[in-house]
């Protein structure tokens, strides 16, 4: 196992451009109702840093772990998913959505199926119908069932996420420490979203879902750092 220690004294340079970027993005805090290219840019550049942070461990690294590679492909549809986000108060608020529903299927494809965890997943479902609930009598139209799609599929993300954590008794890795609490956090930037647009204004939804949603890509692709498994165990745990 790779201790949390090892992995922040190895990693926390490459990630210097990413809380950079950060900074700059609540320093600016361009106004979200004027949206311009300028906006998404700063917006997307703490992305556009994760991508670099994956880069820089070589393209032999990607090509190895099949998990880290869909961990990037996710970073990359979360980055138009935050552009179109921009602009959604001019229709492009599903074009968002469909980005994130496949960047969280990349993300539970690179969790993987092992272990099953029912018993966290019945959980995890349970609460996911408890917001969905919630949520119903303010959506409308093809939100109605948009939104309960997008719910079902971060759900089963998270489910994914959190199915390898044993923080007492077992042993843990930092891959999945760093997995369940990106999951987590990025339900809870997601909630927020939808709570604020269907439900009530929530005070400083802007700041809560953007530090959450910062911090949750951060630790899910810090969660490649120490890969599940190389190419040719991908391909036997497919074959099983």
């Amino acid at each position: 196992m790779v201790s949390p220690v090892t992995v922040v004294k190895s990693e926390g340079p490459k990630l210097v451009p990413f809380f950079k970027a950060t900074c700059v993005y609540f320093v600016l805090w361009l106004p979200s109702s004027s949206p311009s290219w300028v906006s998404a840019l700063i917006k997307c550049l703490p992305i556009f840093c994760l991508w670099l942070f994956l880069l820089a461990h070589g393209f032999r690294f990607l090509l190895a772990h099949p998990s880290a590679s869909l961990i990037f492909v996710g970073l990359v549809f979360s980055a138009v998913g935050d552009a179109f986000l921009i602009w959604q108060d001019h229709g492009y608020f599903e074009h968002g959505l469909l980005m994130f529903a496949v960047t969280h299927i990349l993300y539970a494809s690179a969790f993987g199926m092992r272990p099953l965890a029912l018993r966290t997943g019945l959980v995890i479902g349970v609460l996911s119908g408890l917001c969905y609930a919630l949520l119903y009598p303010g959506l409308s139209g093809a939100f109605t069932y948009l939104v309960g799609v997008y719910v079902a599929l971060i759900s089963f993300m998270g489910w994914r996420a959190m199915a390898g954590l044993r923080l007492v008794g077992a042993a843990w890795r930092w891959t999945e420490l760093a997995a369940g609490s990106g999951a987590l956090l990025f339900i809870i930037s997601d909630l927020t979203i939808a709570v604020n647009k269907f439900c009530f204004p929530v005070p400083y939804s802007r700041e809560l879902i953007m530090s959450t949603y910062y911090a949750a890509q951060m630790l899910i692709a810090l969660s490649a750092v120490e890969s599940r498994e190389p190419v040719e165990d991908y391909r036997l745990s497919k074959a099983n």
